[in-house]
């Protein structure tokens, strides 16, 4: 062969080596970004379409609310993020609590909570939703209504807490399970024992 046959080949090669070499190099690094864009749980809670996949209990309405008050009072949950969350909330919630809660006053609230409760130096640690064999279902006016409790563990300052909440929720005319309201129990029990 000829000399400059040879060096044809040889740069040839080099350069097929060398397109080879970063091909792989940026395959690695998309596969490592795609790792480490993990959905965050924002991300997560706000990926799920409700119209499409609405929890089928009220154990499971009560479940994913709490997954969303988490993030509510996550530190790093933006402005955008809070007002899609609290959009997402009020899916769950059902037409007589919208009713009260016209949407703009209801996102200003929910801002003016959240900045008291970082102020506060808060953080949900869990929430633990009641087991379904605890739900409590019953019939009135028409309407078949399930009430559930949900114990919140909240660190304040280095203290912890424990903040019982009960949940009231109301199929509607689709069969789903809707927020009716909620109080905490001890409110609940103060108000049966004055009754």
């Amino acid at each position: 062969m000829k000399k400059t046959t040879k060096i044809v080949i040889v740069v040839l090669l080099v350069v097929i080596a060398g397109v080879v070499g970063v091909f792989a190099v940026m395959r690695g690094k998309a596969r490592q970004e795609s790792r480490d864009t993990a959905p965050t749980a924002v991300q997560k809670v706000l990926m799920r379409d409700l119209s499409t996949n609405y929890p089928a209990t009220p154990k499971e309405v009560i479940k994913y609310y709490t997954e969303i008050e988490r993030c509510f009072y996550a530190e790093e949950t933006t402005a955008e993020e809070l007002e899609e969350l609290g959009m997402k909330a009020r899916e769950l919630y059902d037409a007589d609590l919208l009713a009260i809660n016209e949407e703009e006053s209801y996102l200003a609230d929910l801002k003016a909570d959240v900045e008291r409760f970082h102020d506060k130096k808060r953080v949900i640690v869990s929430a633990a939703v009641a087991s379904s064999v605890n739900v409590f279902f019953f019939q009135e006016d028409g309407y078949d209504f399930a009430r559930l409790n949900c114990v919140y563990k909240i660190s304040e300052n280095g203290n912890s807490m424990s903040v019982d909440v009960v949940y009231l929720l109301r199929r509607n005319e689709n069969r789903l399970w809707k927020i009716y309201g909620w109080d905490n129990a001890a409110n609940l029990h103060i108000q049966q024992l004055a009754e």
